[in-house]
């Protein structure tokens, strides 16, 4: 059974590289790894050295390793025509400008980044399956769109069988689709919800009210990584001191609050991490770290 291991958190505490450690941990041990970013703000790219883009891609310098950039404007396009394609040969062109015009709103294109994304749900070619997602908020939107289906078909006909998400038929027809992929986000057997945070107060408050609106979805979160922190011997020199004082006492707040939560710490590299072989260095302490709450 494919694992789905979701990364998220705020923009900037360095969810790619926990994500991009992770999945050349996976690798490294032999299981065929698929890492997406579903950010529009996408750096794989950048940190794997190595021209990526809207299609799966072999990740160099490490067998059984892939990964997708999601392409907001591609992935909106395919959806679309997948929409329309079916109603092409039923209704005249006006019909069909119609439909279009409704299929041009926001709500189309979040729909279209979720239903990419759960295209990875429902196949078994990867043994790890692991999401680099934007975000907290934008992430959070887009797994509940699907949840309430009713509502959508209700509104759609009162008017012309019709919604930002496509024709009722459509949604319908993806449905059972939809509702297995949200069944495997809530099974934590199946699916691992990774927040990743700074050991800072802004931070753990915006992963406590994220945490919260998950569990809101019926998702649990099962782990939490603090990430950035000074390395106790860089403590010494006065400048690092009292930060380092700050960021521990973040600490012992994270363990208190997520106690029933597995929560890994991170410390700082004094270099980027970028690179399959930054990736094994940082995938090496972060898997033989200890869980903080054991």
């Amino acid at each position: 059974m494919t694992k789905f291991i979701l990364f998220s958190g705020k923009g900037g505490v360095g969810k790619t590289s926990m994500a991009s450690s992770t999945a050349v941990h996976y690798a490294e041990e032999g299981k065929k790894t698929l890492i997406v970013t579903t950010d529009p703000a996408a750096n794989l790219s950048d940190v794997f050295e190595q021209e990526i883009g809207h299609r799966v891609t072999k990740i160099n310098g490490l067998d059984g390793l892939f990964a997708m950039e999601i392409d907001p404007d591609k992935a909106t396009e395919e959806y679309k025509e997948r929409s329309l394609a079916p109603m092409r040969e039923l209704f005249d062109e006006d019909l069909i400008k119609v439909a279009e015009e409704q299929l041009s709103g926001p709500c189309t294109e979040e729909m279209a980044a979720f239903d990419k994304f759960i295209d990875f749900m429902d196949g078994k070619e990867y043994d790890i399956v692991i999401f680099d997602t934007a975000p907290t908020g934008h992430t959070i939107r887009l797994l509940e769109l699907p949840v309430d289906w009713s509502k959508h078909i209700e509104e759609s006909a009162k008017g012309s069988g019709q919604t930002c998400m496509g024709p009722v038929a459509l949604i319908e027809d993806s449905k059972k689709k939809y509702d297995d992929a949200i069944a495997k986000l809530r099974d934590t057997s199946v699916t691992d919800f990774v927040f990743v945070m700074q050991p800072e107060q802004t931070s753990l408050e915006e992963t406590m009210r994220s945490s919260h609106d998950l569990e809101e979805l019926g998702i649990k979160t099962t782990k939490i990584i603090v990430n950035g922190l000074i390395p106790e011997e860089e403590a010494a020199i006065p400048f690092f001191k009292k930060k380092y004082e700050k960021q521990l006492q973040t600490l012992e707040k994270s363990k208190e609050i997520f106690k029933h939560i597995s929560l890994q710490t991170m410390e700082l590299f004094d270099e980027e991490l970028k690179g399959v072989e930054m990736f094994k260095k940082s995938a090496s302490k972060l898997f033989q770290g200890s869980d903080q709450n054991e």
